[in-house]
């Protein structure tokens, strides 16, 4: 492995492999990976000094501020007072001088009392317990061997934990979620002890050995959580809840708050009683081995665990999820869900999305509707695209942005109007689908095309046809050799295949089946200093700018494009190194147009990567055009993802747009009473009062750059 390691803050350290009850759903005991049995019983003082040497030699030389040990089993209690004061010991004295230590101690409560309180009081070990939430639930699994209830015992532990002098000890309850239990009872059930946090988390389960579903439903997880969402809001939110409090952080562009969602790196490693060096628990549920590094802690250190395949499968966020997951709108809440749960074993491994992927995503998509968390979060880049330093990263990903937003809007599309939509839709609809179950990356640019979205919007309005999508489609398939033949719309006697250009037909009739995406009178391609963009003078959606657009160039007009278009590419690249960047990135299209823009427009129907332009003879002129055009594409595209201003405002909305443009192509044309106009409308909307959070950081933003 090459490249900066990922430093391993957090250490699971099992103290004792065995359990005092014999909970049936238990991933150590009941699930594939049977390595416990081999393993002693109780952790040697060796290894745990040997433990605490590679700990405090990991966190001075990645010089970190903290690191947390959580102690665990089996069930850690039945290692003993004594051993645990040895350990705690141990830890302590190890890091003393090289950085704090968090130290905790999760257990089932059972064998839990005020001499085990004691001693975690002197050394601040914070104390979790597993509880799944009334009796009749903690029952269903929560069992000694011969069958008794271990839910009075819990109980005893908790009441002793609440007790003033141990209260701040009790850093929570874990509730393992069974959708057979009724929701609000587990929820009411744990409420009612006081607890500082509750941690809901997923049964254990694979692709291989699937959850339980009852009656097929299609998201019972999601449901049985939204249950507990719903309950929890009601009575105030009393405590906070790991998993919800974690959705709302990252879809407000925070960080995830549990190892089992979001894009953070793993951090955490396991070392078992014998001293072997193991990935994360969890992975026991997949496969016999399935956490094993073939390191320990008396030969290896924990900088070479962290380079293990398996650690750096989980470090590198985005890049480290399937194709689907990465084409997710709730990805980045999300994160593919806890490892283990994306295994399969027909050769894809965890290559896949997790197996609760559906009760995931209707989990955060409905958490956001309840709270409106991600009308706060900014995307990546948010503030380089206020500021215009971009290097072309931020436009990126607003691209992706955008082609997620116009995928919602086609399948809002197909529930509205495929069932009446015809055979062409029908048709094109489902060869759509077929391309993006074979391969993801080919449906890009039928999303990425920038009148896709204009039609899509008008097509839903009743303003346009739906057979256009057969057009779409079939650009994509036929270039990409996806398809052998495909049916298109004819109109006036021409197939257009949008992106590419336009075949003139000579059958008569509504459609015609095309095979190769050759085109008769394809579209003129303009190459100068890193902007590639084709000149659409065809697409029959291309009227968007508020102006009327040409007809087809002849070649004298083709040629003053090819004269003027680089020296005004020129002026930007010069004057505006940053905007360059973007639009370098970004725009794939200029739409001739017949007469200019209006310059009052403030909206931008295609995004950034369609500009309307009128070419004038001045190339300073075509500069300011392109770049007012680009700044107004960019700011639609932000208002898709990000609420920057209350809309019943008008007045802000038009001043926001006006000014993100100005404060770019003021450097164009510099004008001591454009800036000061400039400069008066950003302290008009610096008071705005109709500016959300998000909006008053982008309008600081600009603020910087003019």
């Amino acid at each position: 492995m090459t490249g900066p390691i990922v430093p391993l803050r957090q250490l699971v350290l099992k103290v004792h492999s065995r359990c005092d009850l014999a909970c049936r759903h238990c991933y150590v005991y009941e699930h594939a990976d049977q390595s416990w049995s081999t393993r002693p019983r109780v952790i040697s003082p060796e290894t745990v000094s040997w433990t605490a040497l590679r700990l405090a030699e990991h966190a001075k030389d990645h010089q970190l501020a903290s690191v947390q040990v959580i102690l665990h089993g089996g069930e850690p209690l039945l290692a003993g007072p004594a051993r645990l004061r040895s350990l705690c010991e141990e830890l302590v004295t190890a890091v003393h001088g090289v950085c704090a230590l968090d130290l905790r101690i999760h257990t089932n409560g059972v064998q839990l009392s005020e001499r085990y309180l004691d001693l975690f009081a002197e050394f601040g070990v914070r104390v979790g317990i597993s509880l799944d939430g009334d009796r009749a639930a903690n029952d269903r699994y929560r069992l000694f061997a011969d069958g008794r209830s271990s839910h009075d015992k819990v109980l005893r532990a908790i009441a002793l934990l609440d007790q003033d002098r141990y209260r701040h000890l009790f850093a929570g309850l874990l509730c393992t979620v069974d959708v057979r239990n009724d929701p609000v009872a587990v929820y009411d059930a744990l409420a009612e002890l006081r607890p500082p946090r509750i941690d809901f988390l997923l049964p254990h389960a694979t692709w291989d050995t699937p959850p339980l579903r009852p009656d097929g439903a299609a998201t019972p997880y999601a449901d049985w959580l939204l249950a507990v969402h719903d309950r929890w809001s009601a009575r105030g939110r009393p405590m906070p809840v790991r998993l919800f409090d974690s959705i709302v952080s990252t879809l407000g562009g925070g960080a995830s708050l549990t190892e089992a969602m979001g894009l953070e790196s793993a951090d955490v490693v396991v070392v078992e009683t014998d001293g072997t060096y193991e990935q994360a628990d969890s992975l026991k549920t997949a496969y016999d081995g399935a956490p094993v590094t073939g390191k320990d802690v008396f030969h290896h250190t924990l900088d070479e665990v962290a380079r293990h395949p398996g650690m750096a499968a989980r470090q590198h966020g985005l890049d480290d999820l399937s194709a689907q997951c990465r084409t997710c709108p709730v990805v980045r809440s999300c994160g593919g869900g806890l490892f283990a749960h994306r295994y399969r074993g027909d050769g894809t491994g965890f290559d896949n999305p997790s197996v609760f992927c559906a009760d995931l995503k209707e989990l955060i998509v409905a958490v956001d509707a309840r709270t409106g968390a991600s009308a706060h979060r900014p995307i990546e880049g948010f503030d380089a695209l206020a500021e215009g330093g971009d290097d072309g990263t931020a436009v990126r990903r607003l691209a992706r942005e955008r082609q997620t937003v116009t995928r919602d809007l086609l399948s809002l599309l197909d529930r509205e109007l495929g069932a009446r939509a015809g055979a062409l839709w029908a048709g094109a609809w489902q060869l759509a689908v077929e391309l993006g179950r074979e391969d993801e990356p080919l449906l890009a640019p039928l999303l990425a095309h920038p009148y896709t979205r204009v039609w899509a919007v008008r097509c839903l309005d009743g303003a346009a046809s739906p057979d256009h999508l057969a057009s779409l489609v079939a650009s994509v398939a036929l270039a990409a050799g996806s398809a052998d033949r495909v049916t298109v719309p004819v109109h006036d006697s021409y197939a257009y295949l949008p992106g590419l250009g336009r075949t003139r037909v000579q059958a008569q009739g509504v459609t015609v089946e095309l095979t190769s995406h050759q085109v008769s009178e394809p579209l003129l391609r303009l190459r100068t200093d890193g902007l590639d963009v084709v000149l659409d003078d065809l697409d029959p959606h291309r009227d968007c700018f508020g102006a009327p657009v040409s007809p087809r160039l002849t070649e004298e007009e083709a040629d003053r494009w090819r004269h003027i278009l680089p020296q005004a590419w020129a002026l930007i690249r010069g004057a505006l190194p940053g905007v360059a960047a973007g639009m370098a990135e970004g725009v794939r299209v200029v739409t001739p147009l017949a007469a200019p823009a209006d310059p009052r427009r403030t909206h931008a129907e295609g995004g950034f990567a369609a500009l309307g332009l009128h070419l004038h003879a001045d190339p300073v002129q075509v500069a300011v055009d392109l770049v007012r055009g680009f700044r107004l594409g960019v700011l639609d595209a932000l208002l898709d993802v990000c609420d920057l201003y209350d809309e019943s405002d008008a007045r802000t909305g038009v001043l926001l747009a006006d000014t993100y443009a100005r404060t770019a192509t003021d450097a164009l044309r510099p004008e001591p009473e454009s800036a000061r106009r400039t400069e008066a409308q950003l302290r008009e909307l610096s008071a705005a009062g109709s500016l959300t959070p998000l909006g008053r950081r982008f309008v600081d933003g600009m603020g910087r750059r003019a």
